[in-house]
């Protein structure tokens, strides 16, 4: 039986005005608190299946550890280990024992997690040595080429260790032969062709909906490329997954995992919400 288990990475401290592109303070602000230099805390948040399809699968490697102590404090990560790695060994686990790593985009705050962490003067190496890696055939696209206006959200050196792993798997349908039980959604607002991942009732929301303040389905991040597409494909999958009575998993969020969609007079919230999915 597949158990699901959501685990924090390295978490981050981003602009509020930044994470709420096309709204005011005056409203963002009743939704979360922000530090002296108008930050909010981020979280990094995976998901791991146990006995999915018979595997050991990872959705998301969060940020990680591996930028330089310069970079680390731009982005507001304050913590000095690969806090990934450490929420896997108290699941019993290492980055070894990980059979499938699934991404929904190639962003470094989702998967600057693959990488070990900065040591000065030696390179970063690529984790999960046994993992199958999956990633949207037109996202990899984009990634390798990416425009002027999301060119730093990409690790470029990445691309290159995942491509000679020789277990670089590229998604372009529904349905892939590794992970038969889970099933794929690609939207295009915050990145082309972002993947999520459906897996027993529970949906990976990805930079789509990052938490659950960006429920609403107006509000969108400024780092977002396509605005105005990203909020006609929330509108769809808000009520897809509504109907579906499906179960949402946010990755950035610093206090909720999981949470049920409620609809009520025209409008998108959380129910049920969950601090942690074990």
């Amino acid at each position: 039986m597949t158990q699901l288990i959501s685990l924090m990475g390295n978490s981050q401290m981003l602009d509020g005005g930044a994470m709420f592109g096309n709204a005011p303070k005056a409203l963002w602000s009743r939704w979360v608190e922000v530090d002296e230099l108008n930050r909010m805390k981020i979280a990094c948040r995976c998901l791991l299946a146990k006995d999915l399809d018979g595997l050991t699968v990872l959705f998301e490697t969060g940020i990680g550890n591996f930028f330089e102590p310069k970079l680390k404090s731009r982005f507001g990560i304050n913590e000095s280990n690969h806090v990934l790695l450490d929420s896997l060994k108290e699941q019993g686990l290492t980055h070894e024992d990980i059979d499938v790593v699934v991404l929904s985009h190639l962003h470094f705050d989702h998967a600057g997690g693959l990488l070990s962490s900065w040591q000065e003067g030696k390179e970063s190496e690529l984790l999960f040595p046994n993992a199958h890696y999956l990633v949207s055939e037109k996202h990899w696209q984009r990634a390798n080429k990416p425009h002027a206006r999301d060119k730093a959200s990409f690790i470029p050196f990445l691309n290159k260790m995942l491509e000679q792993s020789g277990r670089l798997h590229l998604v372009n349908d529904s349905k892939h032969e590794l992970l038969p039980s889970v099933q794929f959604e690609f939207t295009s607002g915050h990145t082309p062709e972002m993947m999520h991942s459906i897996v027993e009732g529970v949906v990976f929301c990805a930079d789509l909906i990052p938490g659950k303040a960006w429920m609403h389905v107006p509000i969108s991040m400024g780092y977002d490329r396509f605005p105005e597409l990203l909020i006609d494909e929330k509108e769809v999958f808000l009520k897809r997954h509504f109907k579906a009575s499906h179960q949402l998993f946010f990755t950035h969020d610093p206090d909720v995992s999981v949470a049920s969609i409620q609809f009520e007079k025209g409008r998108y919230s959380t129910i049920n919400e969950m601090s942690e999915l074990k």
